[in-house]
């Protein structure tokens, strides 16, 4: 008996230590807008592995149309498209550097997330786990948004935080 509570408290003992902190970054407004099929295929992630990031303040992508509403949380928003064609957002500042102007850029080569700073990498096609570097050694994780179909007759796709 004291053998089987001890096994247990030992598997609840290391799985809470295998946890992550996803929750470094500043709490900011994230509201990215795909009112239409046409605006989520032209500016979205239609494919597994496919990426593309969203800075309302340096207007990237270019052409988006952003409106008063729109907002890309601290460092901006990757959105990617899993392994499983599931749209995936992040908040692209490393969680490591807490800083609005250091942000994570997608290796394509390796399918990762990489701070050019810290040098950390991140598993964005999945969880956002960190994967090596400083956010593994900390278990500082991106952090995550909401990626979901909107509600609305005209609103396709909608990320928020």
């Amino acid at each position: 008996m004291r053998l089987a509570v001890t096994i247990l408290f030992s598997i609840i003992f290391l799985s809470a230590c295998d946890s992550v902190d996803d929750h470094r970054i500043p709490a900011m407004p994230v509201r990215i807008d795909f009112p239409t099929v046409g605006d989520w295929q032209r500016y979205g992630v239609a494919a597994a592995l496919d990426y593309r990031s969203f800075i309302k303040s340096e207007r990237v992508p270019q052409g988006f149309p952003y409106s008063d509403v729109s907002a890309t949380g601290f460092g901006g928003v990757l959105l990617v498209c899993s392994f499983d064609n599931v749209p995936l957002a992040y908040d692209l500042s490393c969680p490591v550097e807490v800083s609005p102007s250091v942000r994570v850029a997608v290796d394509s080569e390796n399918n990762l997330a990489r701070c050019f700073k810290c040098g950390s990498t991140y598993d964005v096609y999945r969880t956002g786990a960190p994967l090596s570097g400083p956010a593994s050694e900390r278990g500082y994780a991106l952090t995550r948004y909401n990626v979901s179909r909107g509600s609305e007759a005209l609103q396709y796709m909608i990320v928020t935080r």
